[in-house]
């Protein structure tokens, strides 16, 4: 059992809160018991289970050719981003960036910086079955402790392409067939009466600054969300939530 916080894998484990750490190594941490099922589940490389005995209660079946690795409760809640640790915890390989071709309906985040925006988003994209996200560089970390635990498990079903310049990348999905959708108060169609393209990128903007102006300019068509209270915008993860959900009764 390890009981020092001063141990070479504590250490490591630490450290990978850190953005440049989890880039580097290209690993990052799952924390619960639902995280940690769902990673072996939909078969992501789980490289090690770190195992507080003291807090752990629960059946589960550990994976076969996996390290497990058993901490004291004093290490494992100095290593943990929660404020009832369940006692398990996991270190997972990042997955492979994606392929977009098989994919109809691709979402885009234009510097969503808010972790629990981008959370939010990619929760709602696996329960609408839209599994395909691009974020711009200056986007929220998908790997940040805060986003993984906010998307109860959705991280592992939704393919990302992060750090995209995403100026270029609309223009060469443009080319093959995409039609690219923004939001916008001064917009061509309302939500509700428009009807989504056979292939589409649906961008969603920055939490104060929305869409950029030169994604917008790139854009084939704007979209406004109705909004009929004095509010003047959404937040980054609602609007989503409503253009998802709203593709997903019209398809």
């Amino acid at each position: 059992m390890i009981t020092s916080k001063s141990n070479e894998l504590v250490k490591y484990i630490k450290g990978l809160q850190l953005k440049k750490n989890r880039d580097e190594s290209g690993e990052y941490v799952v924390e619960g018991l639902k995280m940690v099922r769902e990673a072996v589940e939909e078969k992501h490389e789980v490289v090690t289970i770190i195992l507080c005995e003291e807090i752990f209660k629960e059946q589960f079946n550990m994976p076969k050719n996996c390290k497990v690795e058993s901490v004291s409760q004093n290490v494992f809640e100095y290593l943990s981003d929660t404020e009832s640790p369940q006692g398990i915890m996991a270190i997972v390989k990042k997955k492979d960036i994606v392929n977009l071709e098989n994919a109809d309906v691709i979402f885009a985040l234009d510097h969503v910086q808010d972790p629990g925006n981008l959370g939010t988003i990619m929760r709602t994209l696996d329960a609408t079955g839209i599994n395909t996200l691009l974020l711009s560089k200056g986007c929220a970390d998908e790997y940040n402790p805060k986003v993984v635990r906010s998307t109860m498990g959705a991280i592992f079903r939704v393919n990302i392409q992060d750090n995209v310049d995403l100026a270029s990348k609309l223009k060469e999905l443009q080319k093959k067939g995409y039609l690219v959708i923004v939001t916008a108060l001064d917009a061509d169609s309302g939500l509700f009466e428009y009807s989504f393209p056979e292939k589409c990128v649906i961008v969603i903007g920055n939490e104060s600054k929305g869409v950029s102006k030169e994604i917008q300019e790139l854009a084939n068509i704007r979209i406004k969300i109705p909004m009929i209270g004095k509010t003047e915008s959404l937040n980054a993860g609602v609007a989503a939530s409503l253009m998802a959900y709203e593709v997903l009764r019209k398809k």
